[in-house]
C-alpha cells in the first residue's frame, strides 16, 4: 500500500487540516478586527470554534472476548515501528482492565496510570477519578526506551488472588473467574481497574484515542465502561476467531455492549476476523482459502447484522510481523493494510463530516455576514461617489441625504437600545430556565434515590426507586422544553418584528437546542433500563448494585444535566447575537456615511480631493472583500479524504 494512502499519512493529514482551520479563524479574527467588524460575542464563538478543534479527539474502542487478539492488533496498526509488542499480547497476558491509549497534549508526557481495583468499593466514578490524580499509580514511559516502556506497559495484565466474597464484593461474578490453583476459595482478579497510558506516538498526537477492553467477564463488571465509555465511542471493532466464528460469548457482547440502540457509533461497528493465517491452507492453495474466509465473512456478517464488507478478515500477528520484518508480500496477505483503509475511509471521513457540518458551516455563515457587510459600506460609499462625480454637484441633495441617513442611524442607535433591553429580558428567561434545572435539586433527588435503594426488600422496590429517579429528572426537562418553546417564542416574534420593519436581511435567532439533552436523557433511561433487567444486576450484592448504579447511571445522568445547564446559560448571550451584529455593523455603517456626507456640505475643500479621499476608502474595502473571499476559499477546501467536494453550500454563498 503506498505511502499516501496509509493510515498515518491520513491521520496526518486530517490533523493538518484542522490546523489549517484554526489558522483560517485566526486570519478572520484579525479581518474582523481590522474591519470594525468584531464584537466580544463574535470572538467568543471564534475562540469556541478554535477549542473543539484543538480537543478533538478520534475514540476507536477495540471489543471482544478473551485471546481475540484485540491487543495484538493495536500492537500490529500502531507499535509495529518499535520492532516489538509494545503491549502485552503474548499468549497467557492478555488485558485485564480498560486500557485507554492517547497522547497527553497539556502535559507533553508519556506515561502509564493505573487505578487500584479497589477503587471500586468508594462511591466515585472514573469520570470522577480522573480528576484525583492521587488516587492513580503513575509510572513514566520512555517512547526511546521500547525495552523499559514494554515492561512497564505489562502492568495492564496482572493479576491477583482474592477470596470469593472478596471478588462478588468488588463487582466481579466470581463463577466466571479463574480459580487460584495453589489457594482454595481464592479466585483471580485484575490488580487495576483502570489504566491510561499517554504515549509520544505520531498517530495518538494527532488525536487519536484507542479503548482496549477486556473479555465479557471483566467488561460486564465495569457498568460505566459498557455503559458510558463504550457506547460513546465514534467507532468499534469487533474481534473475533477467524477459526472460531461468532461464538456463544462473542455474541453475548455483542448484543449486550455493542449492537445497543442508544450507542453513538456513527463512524459504524466492524467486525474483524483475526487469525485468518490458521485458514491458510498452502497444500490447496490461495483459491481454497478465499473461499473458505469469504464463506466465514458471508457467516459472520448474516449473524451480526452487518454488511459483507463490514466483516474484515486479517491477520493481526502477520501483519506485525510483516511491518517489522519490512516483508510486503506477508504484510499484503495479512490484509491488514485493507483495514487501515477502512479506518481511513470510514471513521476518519465521518469525523471530518462532523467538523464541516457544525462549524465549518458556522464559519461560513459568520463570513457572509461579514461580506455582506462590507459589501453594505462599498455600496453606500458609490452612491456618495456618484454625487460628486455630477456634473453639477447639488449641496443641498447632498445635505438631504445625509438627513436621511442620520435618520436610519438614529434608528439603529434606538434598535440597539431595544435590543438591550430585549437581551436583559431574555437573560431574565434564560434564568427561569437555569432554575428548572437546579444542581441542588439534582442533587437532592440522587441523595433520595440512594436513600430508597438502601432502604428496599426487593428487587421491585429498587427497579421502582431507579426509575422514578429517571422520570423524575425526565420531567424536569420536558418542562423545560415547554417553558423553552415560550423563550423561543418571544425571540421570534423579535426577530418578526426587526424583519418585518423592511431595513434589514431576513435574519434568524440562534435556537437553544435543549430537545437533544432530552433524547440524550431518554438513551440513559433505556440503558438504566437494560442494566436494572440484566441477570448479572440482578445476582449482584445490593451495595454493589446501588454503588454501580450511582457511579455509572447517575453519573452520566449529572453529565447531561450539566450540559443542557451549560447551553441554557449560554443561550441568552447569544440567540439575539445575528440581529445585534447586525444592526451594530448598520449602526457603524451609517456613523460613518452621515460624517462623510457632513464633510462634503461643510469642508472647503475641493470636491475632487474628496472624490479621490473616497475613491481611497472604496479601493481598500474592495480589497479586505477579496481577502475575505479567500478566507471563504480556504476554509471552504474540502478535508483529506473528500478531495473532490466542497465542504459547505449555503444559500447565497457561490
Amino acid at each position: 500500500m503506498s505511502t499516501v494512502s496509509s493510515l498515518s499519512a491520513q491521520v496526518e493529514a486530517y490533523h493538518q487540516w484542522k490546523k489549517q482551520l484554526v489558522r483560517q479563524i485566526t486570519r478572520y479574527r484579525t479581518w474582523l478586527h481590522n474591519n470594525e467588524l468584531l464584537s466580544d460575542d463574535l470572538a467568543l464563538r471564534l475562540r469556541r470554534g478554535m477549542q473543539l478543534l484543538v480537543e478533538d479527539e478520534l475514540t476507536v474502542a477495540f471489543a471482544g472476548e478473551y485471546s481475540r487478539g484485540k491487543t495484538e492488533l493495536i500492537n500490529s496498526l500502531f507499535f509495529a515501528d518499535y520492532g516489538q509488542r509494545m503491549l502485552p499480547s503474548e499468549a497467557g497476558r492478555t488485558t485485564m482492565c480498560p486500557t485507554e491509549l492517547f497522547y497527553d497534549r497539556k502535559s507533553r508526557r508519556s506515561y502509564l496510570k493505573l487505578l487500584p481495583i479497589e477503587s471500586r468499593l468508594k462511591d466515585q466514578s472514573l469520570m470522577q477519578y480522573r480528576n484525583q490524580p492521587r488516587a492513580w499509580t503513575e509510572m513514566p514511559l520512555d517512547p526511546e526506551q521500547p525495552d523499559l516502556a514494554r515492561e512497564a506497559l505489562s502492568q495492564v495484565a496482572r493479576v491477583k488472588s482474592v477470596h470469593r466474597d472478596e471478588a462478588k464484593h468488588l463487582g466481579f461474578n466470581e463463577q466466571m473467574l479463574d480459580n487460584d490453583p495453589s489457594v482454595p476459595g481464592h479466585v483471580f482478579v485484575p490488580v487495576w481497574r483502570h489504566a491510561l497510558i499517554s504515549f509520544h506516538h505520531p498517530l495518538l498526537e494527532r488525536g487519536l484515542r484507542i479503548l482496549d477492553t477486556p473479555g465479557l467477564n471483566a467488561l460486564g463488571s465495569e457498568p460505566e465502561l459498557t455503559i458510558s465509555m463504550l457506547p460513546a465511542a465514534q467507532a468499534v471493532i469487533f474481534l473475533l476467531s477467524a477459526d472460531a466464528g461468532v461464538t456463544a460469548s462473542d455474541m453475548a457482547i455483542w448484543k449486550d455492549y455493542i449492537d445497543t440502540p442508544d450507542a453513538d457509533h456513527r463512524a459504524g461497528r466492524f467486525a474483524v476476523l483475526n487469525k485468518i493465517d490458521v485458514l491458510w491452507d498452502d497444500l490447496q492453495g490461495e483459491k481454497h482459502t478465499s473461499r473458505t474466509i469469504d464463506r466465514v465473512r458471508a457467516q459472520t456478517a448474516q449473524q451480526l447484522g452487518l454488511s459483507f464488507e463490514e466483516v474484515i478478515p486479517v491477520s493481526a500477528k502477520q501483519g506485525l510481523i510483516g511491518k517489522v520484518r519490512r516483508e510486503p508480500l506477508l504484510l499484503e496477505r495479512s490484509e491488514l493494510p485493507h483495514l487501515e483503509n477502512l479506518i481511513i475511509e470510514r471513521i476518519l471521513s465521518e469525523k471530518e463530516k462532523l467538523i464541516t457540518h457544525s462549524l465549518v458551516g458556522d464559519l461560513m455563515r459568520m463570513l457572509h455576514n461579514s461580506q455582506s457587510a462590507l459589501q453594505g459600506r462599498i455600496d453606500g460609499m458609490e452612491q456618495e461617489y456618484q454625487l460628486l462625480g455630477d456634473q453639477h454637484v447639488d449641496r443641498e441633495a447632498i445635505r438631504r441625504l445625509a438627513d436621511r441617513t442620520q435618520k436610519d442611524f438614529d434608528y439603529y442607535t434606538r434598535k440597539l437600545i431595544t435590543l438591550r433591553s430585549s437581551r436583559r429580558l431574555v437573560q431574565s428567561q434564560g434564568t427561569i430556565l437555569a432554575n428548572m434545572l437546579n444542581t441542588q435539586t439534582l442533587e437532592e433527588q440522587v441523595h433520595k434515590t440512594r436513600h430508597k435503594l438502601s432502604k428496599s426488600w426487593t428487587t421491585a422496590g429498587m427497579h421502582r426507586a431507579m426509575d422514578n429517579f429517571f422520570r423524575s429528572l425526565e420531567n424536569d426537562f420536558n418542562h423545560l422544553l415547554s417553558e423553552g418553546r415560550l423563550a423561543e417564542k418571544m425571540i421570534n416574534s423579535i426577530y418578526q418584528r426587526y424583519n418585518d420593519d423592511g431595513k434589514g436581511e431576513h435574519l434568524q435567532p440562534i435556537p437553544l437546542r435543549a430537545g437533544r439533552h432530552l433524547i440524550a436523557l431518554r438513551d440513559l433511561r433505556s440503558k438504566a433500563e437494560r442494566f436494572r433487567r440484566n441477570p448479572k444486576s440482578l445476582l449482584m450484592e445490593q451495595s454493589v448494585l446501588i454503588r454501580h448504579f450511582i457511579n455509572t447511571l447517575v453519573s452520566e445522568a449529572r453529565q447531561i444535566h450539566a450540559s443542557a445547564l451549560e447551553d441554557i446559560e449560554r443561550w441568552p448571550q447569544e440567540t439575539l447575537l445575528p440581529i445585534m451584529q447586525y444592526s451594530g455593523e448598520q449602526k457603524r455603517l451609517l456613523e460613518h456615511r452621515v460624517r462623510r456626507l457632513r464633510e462634503m456640505t461643510l469642508s472647503e475643500r475641493s470636491l475632487r480631493q474628496q472624490e479621490l479621499q473616497l475613491d481611497q476608502h472604496m479601493r481598500h474595502l474592495r480589497e479586505e472583500l477579496a481577502v475575505a473571499e479567500k478566507l471563504q476559499r480556504e476554509i471552504r477546501q474540502p478535508p483529506p479524504s473528500l478531495p473532490h467536494r466542497k465542504v459547505v453550500n449555503l444559500s447565497g454563498i457561490a
